[in-house]
């Protein structure tokens, strides 16, 4: 056991005669944990890029919150009035009146014909 240990610190692995498969399990050890870094850096950065997209979306969300809630108050009567009344013109006294327009029926081309 003292030997084998000695061997594994010596690196004698590497140079035997026998230390072409030992080298092609290293590199594809290597090459595996390659991939495996690589794949994480990706996934941390997608995880980077949600994050920032969802800020990105609550910022966007309370602007609009933000903008709909200044239109509502723009379209209440009470805001158009005072606008208006800089421009002197001011709201009606007078109710309207509603307007009916009774429209006469037009005779069809058979009962022009009869009369």
């Amino acid at each position: 056991m003292k030997n084998g240990v000695y061997n594994i610190l010596k690196a004698r692995f590497l140079v035997n005669d026998d230390a072409f498969k030992n080298w092609r399990f290293i590199v594809f050890i290597i090459i595996l944990a390659i991939i495996m870094i690589a794949n994480t850096q990706r996934y941390e950065q997608k995880v980077f890029r949600i994050v920032a997209l969802t800020n990105e979306v609550k910022e966007l969300r309370s602007e609009f919150v933000d903008r709909r809630s200044e239109l509502m108050k723009l379209k209440m009567e009470s805001t158009v009035s005072k606008k208006m009344e800089e421009k002197q013109i001011f709201p009606a006294t007078v109710p309207p009146i509603k307007i009916k327009v009774v429209k006469k029926e037009e005779k069809n081309f058979f009962q022009k014909i009869w009369q």
